[in-house]
């Protein structure tokens, strides 16, 4: 099980130090004067002891335990303890040759600080944190970060890694029981088969509902809100949009929906009915606000399309407009002052126009006539 989780490189590296920032090197490994007094050499400590005493109490709140192999602590922090100690930071290379003398000045380490062995209560209660967390987080690593993080924050020395990893995946199995549990009141006998039915090739639209939900718009066209429309009432239809799937933490809803959008219908059909319809009802539920949410936006981008155009439209009218209206204007410059002028008699206006215009030019001035525009230029 744990090497699912972890290669076997990446188990080696757990087991042992990790690498310390200057942060760290300064936070961890200051000695206090209270702590050189615990490691004092009036108890009787050899040199080599005292370094490696003094590296398991600067270890053990640092990353929540100590290593098995105690001298391939990080040089920074050995060379740091063996200047505080006036002692030779190569004293720390033949510590622990009995592993008694490490498990021994362990406890003392743990007495000294607080700190507790991971014992049956301990243990309980990590199960109970880290299934706290596998409802709203199904990642097995990040599961094991926050693991060992709760038990630093409860002084409690982190066990193996194998048996960390046996509480994460004991937790991740509760967690689907628990969601199973927690949404089974909404699995009656006629939505367990709309659920199922969103696995079934639907031949009319060429896939599965499923894949289809999860198929968003292109383009933002009439026919794309037309088909988000159809996603719509079939999510109304199957009640979509009144699932209340509250009792669920809301990082676990996102985590069942992107479980259902990832995995392929043949992947779900194949998961038994306790695990597979959790995800299919959080998909139903997602898509309900989801396509709810596409069709006002797209209706909005195509409304906001079709105004532009209708606006550039008008611009070019009323250019165009604006063009044959230069036109006429030109024909009344010539009109008006014959009209004004008293010396030219009323029975030789007419001739008069239309010998100094032409019929051809008055004909075509009248057949360019465009009837008023309303108050809104025709918007």
């Amino acid at each position: 099980m744990a090497t699912r989780v972890f290669s076997d490189v990446e188990l080696e590296r757990l087991r042992g130090f990790p690498e310390i920032n200057r942060e760290e090197l300064i936070r961890f490994f200051t000695l206090t004067p209270a702590d050189e007094g615990f490691i004092d050499p009036g108890r009787g400590r050899s040199a080599k002891d005292r370094m490696g005493l003094a590296v398991q109490l600067c270890t053990l709140p640092w990353i929540g335990f100590v290593p098995d192999d105690v001298a391939c602590a990080p040089r920074a922090a050995v060379d740091r303890l063996a200047e505080r100690l006036r002692i030779s930071a190569e004293e720390l290379a033949s510590y622990g040759a009995r592993r008694r003398t490490r498990t021994d000045h362990l406890q003392e380490v743990a007495r000294y600080l607080r700190w507790k062995s991971a014992k049956a209560l301990e243990l309980k209660q990590l199960v109970e944190f880290l299934l706290a967390r596998a409802m709203e987080h199904d990642s097995p690593s990040l599961l094991f970060r926050l693991g060992c993080e709760h038990l630093i924050s409860s002084r409690v020395i982190r066990p193996g890694v194998v048996k960390l990893l046996e509480r994460v995946a004991w937790a991740r199995a509760a967690a689907g029981r628990e969601t199973y549990q927690r949404v089974a009141h909404l699995l009656n006998g006629q939505r367990t088969a709309d659920l199922d039915s969103l696995l079934d090739h639907d031949p009319v639209i060429g896939s599965s509902r499923l894949h289809w939900l999860g198929t968003g718009a292109t383009h933002d066209s009439a026919s794309a809100v037309k088909d988000e429309l159809d996603k719509l009432a079939y999510l109304r239809r199957l009640d979509a949009h009144t699932l209340d799937l509250s009792q669920l933490p809301a990082e676990r809803r996102r985590f069942l929906a992107m479980v259902g959008r990832r995995l392929t219908p043949q992947s779900l059909d194949r998961r038994e009915p306790q695990r597979r319809h959790p995800i299919l009802l959080t998909v139903l539920a997602q898509s309900a606000a989801d396509v709810l949410d596409d069709v006002v936006s797209l209706f909005d981008q195509a409304v906001s399309a079709r105004e532009s155009r209708a606006r550039n439209k008008m611009k070019e009218a009323l250019a165009a407009r604006a063009s044959a209206g230069e036109n006429r204007q030109a024909l009344l410059d010539v009109i008006l002052p014959v009209l004004v002028d008293t010396s030219v008699e009323d029975e030789e206006v007419g001739a008069l126009l239309r010998g100094t215009i032409g019929m051809e030019r008055l004909r075509a001035a009248l057949a360019q006539a465009a009837p008023r525009l309303p108050r809104d230029h025709g918007h």
